[in-house]
């Protein structure tokens, strides 16, 4: 009965041993399957970050380009303000004379 009872526990050992290698297997298994999803998540992820870096550079360089345009409207708008100042200043002062040429003209007829 030794025996039998020796070789009955040697099965039910090589059993739950293979029962735990097919659990450490599928174990293994599903670690390895999570590991691919990872990565190809990870890989994604670096793809789509890349395109956002492209787009985020191409914003930047329309924004520069955008700051120029400012830039050289800012600069043209000066000098369309100062151009319109001068035309001013220069009609008021032809009005003035104007003013003064009709004054001597009414004095210098009612002086004579």
């Amino acid at each position: 009965m030794s025996a039998y009872d020796w070789d009955t526990h040697n099965r039910q050992a090589v059993a739950e041993g293979r029962q735990i290698l097919e659990r450490t297997t599928a174990s293994l298994a599903r670690s390895n399957q999570v590991a691919i999803e990872t990565e190809n998540t990870g890989t994604e992820i670096l793809s789509e970050l890349d395109s956002q870096r492209e787009a985020l550079l191409r914003t930047g360089q329309r924004l520069d380009n955008a700051d120029d345009g400012l830039s050289s409207s800012n600069k043209i708008m000066r000098t369309m303000l100062r151009t319109a100042f001068y035309n001013k200043l220069i009609l008021i002062l032809i009005i003035f004379l104007e003013i003064c040429i009709l004054a001597g003209m009414i004095y210098m007829k009612f002086v004579k």
